[in-house]
Parts: C-alpha cells; structure tokens; sequence
C-alpha cells in the first residue's frame, strides 16, 4: 500500500479538524459525538480514528492550531519599526480576532472552559496563553520606552490587563456581534486621554 504523503496527511487532518471545529461551534463539545465528526468530514469512522484516537486529542489538535494561527500576528507586530502605538496593535488584533472567530476561534471559549478540567488540554492552552499574555506585557513595554506610557508604570500589571481584554472582546463579538476593532482602538485612545 502506498505511505500518504505529508501534503495529504496534513490536508486530511485539517479536514477533520474543520468538520470538528463546525459541529463544537453548533453543538458544544459534549454535545458533539464522534459520528457527529465522522458525518461532517464526510469520512469513516477508520479514517477520523487514524489521524485521531479521541475527541479529546482532536480538541487538543485545535488547540495547538489556534495558537499557530496568531502567533505569526505577535511576531510580525513585534518586528515592525518603529513602534506601533497601543491602539494600533490592539485594532489590528482585534480584527485578527473576527477573522479566527469565524473559524477556528469560534470554539475558543469552549476550549478554555474545557482546559480548566482537562488535564490534556492544560499544557496547550497555558502556552498560548502565556504566549500572549507575554506579547502584550512586551507591547506595553515598548510604549514605555516610546513615552506613551508613564516611566513607573508596571509594564506587567499592563501586559496582564492588555491580555484580559481578549476573552472578553471574543466573547462580546460571538455573543454580542457588536463590537468592532474602530470601537475597542477608539476606546483605548479615550482611556489614555488625561
């Protein structure tokens, strides 16, 4: 039998993931069976089980893509000269955001809730976490060093606050369906005002 390249192994795989990540967005992660997957892929059952040995290690596949997804958004900013303002990278992001939420983002939530009693899925989901919260600590230190940030402000403690904003704006647009990135850098630039 020939071996199946890596091409397809890797289309294969995304298909399944794509078909998953449908029926979580439609029915949640419990509610979602393996012949629900099976189904959407429009796949064997010996076929899903070959790249996949569970639902859980699919949802830790997600995962794991999620965070391919944005990384190359935080490399690409933190390379940029000079310096793009806290209100720029956060419009940017944000719009970044409505992109995956119509995707793969769309089940982030989901993901979250799940890694906090899903042992499999915690190392996954604190790497890209931690990933991004490091990104907006080094965003605020960058506007420190630009003067857009006071000199004695805890770039940390804003990284922290900078990374909250997240959950809550994917949560807001998924639920809400109202907030747009000209509103979140509007209300950024508002907040800096004295």
């Amino acid at each position: 039998m020939p071996k199946v390249s890596e091409e397809h192994a890797a289309a294969r795989r995304e298909q399944i993931l794509s078909a998953a990540q449908r029926c979580f967005a439609r029915k949640g992660f419990h509610a979602t069976s393996m012949n629900d997957v099976f189904a959407e892929a429009g796949l064997s059952a010996g076929a899903v089980y070959s790249y996949f040995r569970s639902k859980d290690e699919i949802i830790v596949a997600m995962a794991e893509r999620a965070v391919r997804m944005i990384v190359p958004f935080f490399d690409a900013v933190l390379v940029e000269e000079p310096t793009p303002t806290l209100e720029d990278v956060t419009r940017r992001f944000v719009v970044e955001l409505q992109e995956l939420a119509a995707g793969p983002g769309s089940v982030a939530p989901q993901v979250w809730a799940e890694a906090t009693h899903n042992p499999a899925l915690v190392p996954v989901v604190t790497a890209n976490l931690r990933r991004m919260r490091d990104f907006w600590t080094e965003i605020a230190r960058r506007e420190q060093a630009a003067g857009r940030l006071a000199s004695d402000a805890d770039v940390e403690a804003v990284g922290v606050v900078l990374f909250a904003l997240t959950p809550g704006f994917i949560f807001g647009h998924l639920l809400l369906g109202d907030i747009s990135p000209e509103t979140v850098e509007r209300g950024l630039r508002d907040l800096r005002r004295t």
